[in-house]
Order: structure tokens, then C-alpha cells, then sequence
């Protein structure tokens, strides 16, 4: 066999392997939904417990299990909308000059703003109630980029895809248009995420980069540059990997399965197989509390007040 053929065989070779991976992953994954779906017809008490232990409380989620699987998706129609004060949408592509950010209650006229990426389960209204806290704890304007919730089924499906980067998700090409077209306004963009968000905003960022590289014809070196006006904050993100560039802090609850499953790990050797990566020069910041998975998973009861302003998190102080 000459080498040619030889190469054609390899090549064969590794494509069959990647696709019989992926097929298997995705067995996987059918088998993991449907033994979600299994639980949600033992009772709506065990998945209340479930949904509770990724963003919302029990008794909220146990009355969404009408949703669950089809009927009326109302949240879908905002996938991608920009969210400002009281609650307001705007149109994927809307400038941040023109969205009135949540402030918070002891100052109306705040400094800095935050782009909040909200997780797996929030509609709207519960994005916007996390964007008052986010406020309120840090003292900044904030303007969400909504990651709509289609019941948990489907978020979790989600979750999987965003994973692999495959498939169409408008919050992913929302806040990737919002930093790109900050960037080349000359602009600093401050990122924060929950969970699922991470996803969301891991994804945004190497499209990023992908489109700073291709359309604008940058170098690797110009892009990560560039990208460093970008800071990002996560907490409790289940995104094992982000592009090098941007400044991140990851918060990570070491009682958190989100995080130390499917995201930067428990920072104990356990979990070298995943080939974590937070980004080029990341900081993790590691904590314990709570106990259950809302308490140890909840944006307010768990991650805000473990948070400190970010210079200081990047100097480790």
C-alpha cells in the first residue's frame, strides 16, 4: 500500500472513530433524558427535588411540569432578547447604550456594567429577579442576555449540545454578537454567568474569536489581545473550556455537581481526565457550603456571597 493510501485509510480510520463517539455519546445521552423522564412519572415531588438542585425552588418547578415536555413555551419567544430594567426585552442585536440596565436600589447611577447570562430553568422573570441581586451585590448596572428555558427536559438537551458545541442556540449567537460588536467599538465588555450560562458564554467567546480570526483576518496573538478587554465572571458554570484571551474568575463550590462534574472540576486530581481548561491565566476560586443541591448551587444562596470584586479575586486576594 503506498502512502497515499495509507493516509486515506488513517483518515477513514479517525472519522469512523470520532462518529462512533459521537453516536455513542449520544446514546448516552437519550439514556440520561430518558431516565429524567422516568423520573417525572414516579411524581412531580422527585423532579420539584431535581429542577430545584439547578436554579429554582421545588415548589416552582413541580408546577411547571405541565411544560415540561410540549404545550406552551412562552419563555422561547424571548431566546437571545436582551433584558433591562423592570423587565424589558430588546431585540437581539440591540446596542448596550440603548438598553437601561437593572441598577441597584441604593444607587441609581452606577459605574460599571455587568452582561449576566442566566442558567438552565429560568424564565425571564426569574433571570430579571437574579439581575436585581447581581446589582445589589455588586454595586453595578445590569443587562441580561437571556438563555430561555423550554422546560427541563429540553434545557437539558440543551446542556448536552452546548457541550458539544453543536445545534443553534440564539442566546449563544445573541451574546456573541453583543461582545464582538463592543469590541470593535472599542470597548471593555464585564461578563458574569450561571451554570448553564457558562455554556452559553464559553461558546459565545470562541465565536468570537473565530470571527475575529476569519472575518477580520486577525492572528491568533491579535485575537487573544483583543479579547482581553473582555473580564468574565462564572459561577457554579458548567463549561469545562473557554477561549484564552479574556480575563476570567470561576467560582466554583466544591458541594456543587454543576461545577465539579461538568465544569472547572473540584481542584482535586479527580478529574484530570476532563482536560479542564478555564481560559489562559484563569483563576478558580473554590469554596464549600450548603448542603443539597439548591444550597449549594443557588446564584444568591451560594455563589454571591462568596464573590469579590474582580481585581481583587484576579490578585487572589
Amino acid at each position: 500500500m503506498n502512502p497515499l493510501e495509507r493516509g486515506r485509510n488513517l483518515l477513514h480510520n479517525v472519522r469512523t472513530g470520532t462518529q462512533n463517539a459521537v453516536e455513542k455519546t449520544q446514546q448516552t445521552v437519550g439514556n440520561a433524558v430518558g431516565a429524567v423522564k422516568n423520573t417525572v412519572a414516579e411524581g412531580g415531588q422527585r423532579v420539584g427535588q431535581f429542577v430545584d438542585g439547578f436554579e429554582n425552588k421545588a415548589a416552582d418547578k413541580a408546577r411547571a411540569l405541565g411544560g415540561l415536555f410540549g404545550g406552551s413555551k412562552p419563555d422561547r419567544v424571548y431566546d437571545g432578547h436582551l433584558v433591562g430594567a423592570a423587565g424589558q426585552t430588546f431585540p437581539p442585536g440591540t446596542p448596550l447604550s440603548q438598553v437601561p440596565g437593572v441598577t441597584p436600589r441604593n444607587n441609581p447611577n452606577p459605574t460599571q456594567t455587568f452582561v449576566y447570562v442566566n442558567g438552565i430553568s429560568n424564565d425571564k422573570d426569574a433571570q430579571f429577579r437574579s439581575m436585581q441581586q447581581i446589582a445589589d451585590a455588586t454595586g453595578g448596572k445590569v443587562i441580561g442576555v437571556h438563555n430561555a428555558t423550554e422546560g427541563m427536559v429540553a434545557d437539558l438537551a440543551q446542556c448536552v449540545k452546548d457541550k458539544l458545541d453543536k445545534g443553534h442556540n440564539p442566546a449563544v449567537d445573541s451574546l456573541a454578537d453583543t461582545v464582538y460588536s463592543e469590541l470593535k467599538a472599542g470597548r471593555s465588555v464585564h461578563l458574569m454567568a450561571h451554570s448553564q450560562g457558562g455554556l452559553v458564554t464559553s461558546r459565545a467567546l470562541q465565536d468570537v474569536a473565530n470571527r475575529l480570526r476569519i472575518e477580520d483576518g486577525m492572528s491568533k496573538s491579535q485575537v487573544e489581545q483583543l479579547l482581553g478587554k473582555v473580564n468574565v465572571e462564572t459561577f457554579g458554570g458548567a463549561a469545562g473550556h473557554y477561549p484564552d484571551g479574556p480575563k476570567y474568575v470561576h467560582y466554583v463550590n466544591n458541594k456543587d455537581i454543576v461545577p465539579t462534574w461538568f465544569g472547572q472540576g473540584n481542584g482535586k486530581g479527580l478529574d484530570d481526565w476532563a482536560l479542564r481548561d478555564g481560559g489562559k491565566g484563569a483563576v478558580v476560586r473554590r469554596f464549600e457550603h450548603g448542603s443539597g443541591i439548591n444550597g449549594t448551587h443557588g446564584l444568591n444562596d451560594a455563589y454571591l456571597p462568596q464573590r469579590v470584586p474582580f481585581e481583587q479575586a484576579r490578585a487572589g486576594k
